[in-house]
């Protein structure tokens, strides 16, 4: 674990110059890194004690190497071993003399070691592959998303012949799109497109006022409103129409851009929906019905997910994001069914650009995140324009005669809406690839592939991405742990996939980001009394001469334990720019982070971002959260 040293003991005698030597370096190493290296010395005063202690006390401290011959043979000084204690017993493993411990200190110090210190190591099963196994492929990845391309490309770079299976089959709906998977297509990139939009558009709203901006007026028109609370030209508004067909021209782009980069690393792509046969044969199926046979050494299953509809009556009428990013007409007044955060950020675009806006909340609002940051976006939406209905569900969906659809409700209320859109989960595309034939398990409850370090029960068939199962559903993840197995299968790595600490953004109409654990995940797994919580709230500095935002904050918080090195947690931040806030925070908590070392930082000013760096009032003080000004 990140800042749990190695104990490493030396022991000799004082007039020994290899000992001297070797103990210098290794002090050396453990002042300039004492996260990493710990250094416990058995010194004596001459060469006879040394050798009392190594050699006749029963057989002699080196006898308890029984299994390290190198250690029992070992009769000079320094004599060097690995324990977990400050004693030197419960012995883990024997380093050696004077030249095995410099020959260590240099692999220490490696520049390979210094970026990617403590990482996980796969152990992984032998899956069969031989470099003469006779199949079509060495490697076929089976989804064209992010994870999936990012590991063909990497495959073949490193020599392996690949080919890239994708599919994409229409939504109920019938909304279809190319490859890029949900991320490109219809998520990430077009979900934060339409955020941007809509903050322009509010910001246009309410901010541009305070800072003496008319738009529409004459450069250097006098204006003789307040500057406080005016609203601009009311005719401001963002066109549906025109910010999606700018949004799907640049996605198209990009999936041009993708098949060109998967033939630029002479990956073989194919339009074509795949199914196990056997394990190590596919049949593959065109648009046209047509099908063949593809057989690889090893497969990667990387199709991701998809939606999952409502459980009612009419639940057909339902939209879902699959398709909302791609609808030609506005989608007017929104009803938004789930609270996750997909459901909340379509809710709050949508409401960003004057539509009229209704969640539908069954139970609490982003469930897995943390509690306090979830109630401060549900807040802010409000602010915002969202309306909530909590505590329900629909029971049933009814297209009427103006083509608009009436909603009954589970508390018996019912109302008329353009469009309802499904966002109550989401479920791995699994059910249709035949995995059961190969012994590939999978979780019922979601349909995730099960699977450790990315290796299924079938040994040559692996699953990266929203489709294993417990891994975070974040195109970055996908997209590195591609990445580490290609060099693992095809480039002799060892270093498995990280998914600890690692940093997500919710795109709300105020973003909130957060790397580590919640205050509740933290308070499960250490107790209330083991850790403590810094916070503050604060308004940001672009919103300062808003009066329309007067009444909003922002708000961090940081997760520590109550240890004596005070390590960080868990990081939140609800406010502007989240993500970007957030991004450099993760990079300190994978290097173990403590409170010291974020409080010691110097903040940039004036920023949110220093905020996090700055923070000195604990929840458990009761002191009021609100920070002052500079």
């Amino acid at each position: 674990m990140a800042g749990v040293p190695k104990v490493l003991h030396i022991s000799g005698y004082q007039s020994c110059g290899f000992y001297v030597r070797a103990l210098g370096v290794l002090r050396s190493l453990a002042l300039l890194f004492p996260t990493r290296l710990k250094v416990v010395p058995h010194e004596f005063s001459d060469r006879a004690s040394f050798r009392s202690w190594l050699l006749d006390d029963d057989g002699g401290f080196r006898n308890t190497f029984t299994r390290d011959i190198r250690a029992r043979e070992q009769v000079t000084a320094p004599f060097v071993w690995f324990a977990p204690s400050d004693d030197g017993h419960d012995v883990e493993d024997f380093l050696g003399g004077h030249d095995d411990t410099l020959a260590w200190c240099r692999e220490f110090m490696s520049p390979r070691d210094e970026i990617k210190p403590n990482y996980p190591v796969a152990d992984m099963m032998d899956d069969g592959y031989t470099k003469d196994h006779g199949y079509d492929y060495d490697l076929v990845v089976i989804g064209g998303g992010s994870g999936g391309m990012a590991a063909a490309k990497e495959a073949a770079v490193l020599g392996a012949k690949v080919a890239c299976l994708d599919f994409v089959k229409p939504s109920p709906a019938g909304t279809t799109w190319g490859l890029g998977g949900t991320c490109v297509n219809v998520g990430c990139i077009p979900k934060k497109l339409f955020h941007i939009g809509s903050l322009l558009h509010e910001s246009v709203r309410k901010d541009t006022p305070s800072f003496g901006i008319r738009l529409g007026e004459p450069n250097g028109a006098s204006a003789t409103d307040e500057l406080s609370g005016i609203v601009p030209d009311p005719s401001t508004q963002m066109r549906w129409e025109l910010v999606r067909e700018n949004i799907q021209n640049y996605i198209r782009g990009l999936n041009f851009k993708y098949r060109v980069r998967l033939r630029e690393k002479e990956v073989t792509y194919f339009n074509k929906l795949a199914k196990f046969t056997d394990k190590h044969t596919i049949e593959a199926v065109d648009k046209k019905g047509r099908s063949s046979l593809i057989t690889a050494a090893r497969f990667l299953v990387a199709v991701g997910g998809r939606p999952s509809p409502l459980s009612c009556e009419g639940a057909e009428h339902a939209i879902s994001s699959d398709d909302v990013f791609a609808m030609e007409k506005c989608p007017g007044k929104t009803l938004c069914v789930g609270a996750s955060y997909i459901s909340l950020e379509c809710a709050g675009f949508l409401a960003g650009m004057g539509l009229d806006v209704t969640v539908a909340v069954r139970s609490i609002l982003l469930r897995g995140f943390d509690r306090e940051c979830a109630d401060k976006i549900g807040d802010y939406m409000v602010d915002h324009g969202v309306r909530f209905k909590r505590d329900v569900i629909p029971s049933k969906l009814e297209k009427i005669e103006t083509g608009q659809t009436k909603v009954l409700f589970s508390d018996g209320t019912e109302e008329v809406y353009d469009t309802v859109l499904a966002a109550v989960g989401r479920m791995a595309d699994t059910d249709k690839l035949g995995l059961e034939s190969v012994g590939v398990e999978t979780n019922p409850k979601n349909r995730r592939i099960i699977g450790k370090f990315e290796q299924t029960h079938c040994p040559n068939i692996y699953a990266i991405g929203d489709v294993l199962d417990k891994t975070p559903e974040l195109t970055p993840v996908a997209i590195q742990a591609g990445l580490y197995l290609a060099r693992r299968l095809f480039g002799g790595d060892k270093e498995a996939m990280d998914y600890q600490n690692v940093c997500t953004t919710v795109f709300t109409p105020i973003e909130y980001a957060c790397v580590g654990l919640s205050e509740e995940d933290a308070v499960a797994k250490y107790g209330q009394n083991n850790i403590e919580v810094y916070h503050r709230e604060f308004v940001p500095l672009e919103w300062s001469l808003s009066m329309s935002r007067s009444h909003n904050a922002a708000y961090t918080k940081v997760i520590v334990d109550k240890s004596p090195q005070e390590n960080v947690l868990g990081i939140h931040y609800v406010g502007p720019n989240a993500g970007e806030v957030m991004q450099g925070y993760g990079t300190s908590m994978k290097q173990g982070l403590t409170l010291k070392t974020l409080t010691d930082t110097v903040g940039i000013h004036p920023t949110s971002s220093e905020e996090i760096v700055t923070l000195s009032i604990t929840k458990s003080s009761g002191e009021d959260a609100a920070a002052g000004g500079c």
